[in-house]
C-alpha cells in the first residue's frame, strides 16, 4: 500500500468522530441521558468490531500482548469521559478547543518517545490548523463564554488521553492483524466506561431497544472504525502526521450540524474548516516530500 493510502486511512479514522457530535445531540433530544448515549456507544461498538473480528482471520497471541492491548484501549474511554465532563463546565465550542490541542501534542509525543525533532512545515501546519479550529468552533464570535478551570482540566486531559490512543495505535504490538488488535482495544475502553456508568440499560429492554439506533450508530463511528483505521495507518505516518490528519474531525463535525441538525454556521467557521484543510492538506505534502527525501538519500547511499 502507498504511504498516501495510510495517510487518507487515518484521514477517514478522524473523520469518523466528526460525525458523532450530532448523533449525540439527536440522542439526548430523543430523551436518553449522557450515561446511557456513552455507555451504549461503547457496548454496541465493541460488539460490532467482535463479529467482525469472528469472520476474520484468526491469530494467536500471549497472555502479554492480549493485557497490553487491552490497556492501550483505556485512553479511548477516558477520552469520551474526559470530554463529557468538560462540557458540564465549558461551552461546547470552548470544550471541543481544548480537545483539539491533540494536533500539537501529538507533536510532543513524536519529538519526546521517537526523537523526531519538528519540522518547521510541521509546526506552520499546526499554527494554521489551531487558527482553523477557533473559527470552525466559531469561539471568536461569542459572547459571554464562560472559561472554568474544572472545564479546562478535562478538555485537555482529554485532548491528552486522544493523542495517547493515537500513539499507542501505532506503537503497540504493530505486527497484530488490525481487526484483532481493534477488537481488543475495545473492550478496554468499554471497561472504563462500564466501571463509571454502570450499564443499567443493558438489563431494561424498552430502553435498550430506543437506544439500539443510536449506540449502532455511535459505536461504529467512534468505537468500531476509529481503532480499525488507525491500527492500519498510524503505524506507518507516525503520531505528529498523524494528530494532523485527525485533525479532519472538526470540519467534518461542522458541516454535519450544518446538513442534519440545520444549524447556521457562520462564514468565519467555513473559513476556518478551509483552514483546517489546508493545514491536514499542508503536513501531508510535507510528509510525502519527506519521504521521497528519505528513498532518494537510502538510494545515494548504496
Amino acid at each position: 500500500m502507498k504511504n498516501w493510502h495510510y495517510a487518507l486511512i487515518v484521514f477517514l479514522g478522524g473523520c469518523c468522530y466528526g460525525v458523532l457530535s450530532t448523533f449525540v445531540k439527536l440522542a439526548y433530544s430523543a430523551g436518553f441521558s449522557a450515561p446511557e448515549v456513552t455507555g451504549g456507544q461503547y457496548f454496541f461498538g465493541t460488539v460490532l468490531i467482535w463479529i467482525v473480528f469472528l469472520f476474520s482471520k484468526k491469530r494467536k497471541l500471549t497472555f502479554k500482548q492480549i493485557f497490553i492491548l487491552l490497556l492501550s484501549g483505556i485512553p479511548l474511554g477516558l477520552t469520551g469521559l474526559f470530554y463529557y465532563q468538560s462540557l458540564k463546565t465549558l461551552d461546547a465550542s470552548l470544550a471541543i478547543i481544548f480537545l483539539f490541542q491533540f494536533v500539537w501534542i501529538g507533536t510532543i509525543f513524536e519529538w519526546v518517545f521517537h526523537r523526531k525533532k519538528p519540522s518547521k512545515e510541521k509546526l506552520v501546519s499546526i499554527a494554521i490548523l489551531l487558527i482553523g479550529s477557533g473559527l470552525a468552533a466559531n469561539i471568536v464570535s461569542q459572547e459571554g463564554t464562560v472559561l472554568s478551570w474544572q472545564g479546562t482540566i478535562w478538555g485537555l486531559l482529554a485532548s491528552l488521553m486522544f493523542t495517547t490512543f493515537i500513539f499507542l495505535s501505532g506503537s503497540v504490538e504493530k505486527d497484530t492483524p488490525p481487526v484483532l488488535k481493534s477488537a481488543l482495544l475495545s473492550p478496554g475502553a468499554l471497561i472504563v466506561v462500564f466501571a463509571l456508568y454502570p450499564p443499567t440499560f443493558l438489563f431494561d429492554f424498552s430502553v435498550l431497544s430506543g437506544l439500539g439506533p443510536y449506540g449502532l450508530f455511535l459505536g461504529l463511528f467512534g468505537v468500531a472504525l476509529p481503532p480499525l483505521l488507525f491500527s492500519i495507518g498510524m503505524p506507518h505516518v507516525g503520531p505528529g502526521l498523524g494528530t494532523i490528519l485527525t485533525a479532519s474531525e472538526l470540519p467534518v463535525a461542522v458541516s454535519m450540524s450544518s446538513i442534519v441538525l440545520s444549524e447556521y454556521v457562520s462564514w468565519s467557521q467555513w473559513i476556518g474548516v478551509l483552514l483546517i484543510l489546508g493545514g491536514i492538506l499542508s503536513g501531508n505534502i510535507k510528509y510525502k516530500k519527506g519521504k521521497v527525501d528519505s528513498v532518494a538519500e537510502q538510494k545515494e547511499a548504496l
